[in-house]
């Protein structure tokens, strides 16, 4: 019997277990009327675990850094950090709230631009009146 290339995709339009629903603040996201819905999700727990990456270790960056400032602002930490790699310089920008990072990379060649952009930001911040609350 000759070998056909077309494929399925079985689908359980049963819902899953609630432990296996996301939950952020506790609220759900999968929604589920009942009438054949199916969640598809990356926020799903996979199905091999919570292994380590298996594949070739990531080679040391090679990266300069050329200045770093830190600022703290009300609750959050910023740090500016000037570096230097291989392909060019950047500036790195980390947000630091309770633990948790988040980071923005901005290539040395927009760096005018970015800052063009912030100062539009911080005169209009300055300019608009806050509204009452």
């Amino acid at each position: 019997m000759p070998v056909r290339r077309e494929q399925f995709l079985s689908v359980d339009k049963s819902p899953p277990p609630p432990e296996f629903w996301p939950s952020w603040n506790g609220r759900k996201t999968g929604v589920f009327s009942g009438k054949g819905d199916v969640m598809i999700s990356n926020e799903r727990p996979s199905p091999f675990g919570g292994r380590p990456y298996q594949g070739q270790p990531r080679p040391p960056s090679n990266e300069d850094t050329l200045k770093s400032e830190k600022v703290q602002i009300e609750r959050k930490t910023f740090v500016f950090t000037l570096k230097e790699n291989p392909r060019g310089r950047f500036l790195r920008i980390t947000e630091d709230v309770g633990g948790r990072r988040d980071t923005i990379i901005v290539p040395s060649t927009g760096l005018e631009d970015f800052k063009k952009l912030l100062d539009e930001m911080v005169k209009a911040a300055n300019e608009i009146p806050q509204k009452a609350q």
